[in-house]
């Protein structure tokens, strides 16, 4: 991928998900990748909100001694129903309890944002949330949405990017690219106050 020519600091994702991946590719900056290694462990007490804010976090620093003169993209998001955190299922057992407890449901996504500059070690971080009310939902229509799509490894056993916003019965958000993983808008606003443009 190119980079606009005003491009002049190194962008690094530090995120496997191919989801995160696709989106930052949709604002046509070049980019690396690395994997961060991080415990997602949820401490005791910690809050959902305070969990993706500091992994989000946790991820980005992972990546400055490999990358210390980058700007470091940090990302995590949990799913809450009814005051329950939703992990990603892994299988299809669980994807279909879960949705089965998610049908006619209200759930918060809570994605956790951080654009950390390795060389002056500042960090921007904040919660991006987005709520989905789910349709009811059939058994039936469970199973043909799960082996259709196969969601194991999305919180909330979901692709709204996909078929999965066949379950849903709205949206409410600023942005949809948080229920994603990577919240473009407030991203981009961030990319341009450290001198990356875009558009």
């Amino acid at each position: 991928m190119t980079a606009h020519s005003g491009q002049q600091r190194t962008l690094v994702l530090a995120s496997t998900s191919p989801f995160r991946h696709e989106l930052l590719q949709r604002l046509g900056v070049a980019f690396a990748t690395l994997a961060p290694d991080v415990d997602e462990t949820r401490r005791p007490d910690e809050s959902p909100e305070a969990l993706v804010l500091r992994l989000s976090e946790t991820k980005a620093r992972a990546g400055a001694q490999q990358y210390p003169d980058a700007l470091i993209i940090g990302s995590d998001q949990v799913a809450v129903c009814a005051g329950e955190v939703l992990g990603k299922p892994g299988n299809h057992a669980a994807a279909c309890e879960q949705l089965r407890r998610l049908a006619g449901k209200e759930v918060n996504f809570l994605t956790g944002l951080c654009l950390y500059d390795a060389s002056s070690d500042q960090a921007r971080v904040e919660l991006v949330p987005f709520r989905v009310l789910f349709r009811p939902l059939t058994d039936e229509q469970i199973d043909r949405y799960l082996r259709i799509e196969q969601p194991y490894n999305c919180a909330g056993s979901f692709k709204s990017e996909g078929l999965g916003i066949s379950l849903f019965e709205s949206m409410h958000g600023d942005d949809p690219n948080a229920l994603i993983g990577l919240p473009l808008i407030r991203l981009t606003s961030w990319l341009n106050a450290a001198g990356i443009t875009v558009p």
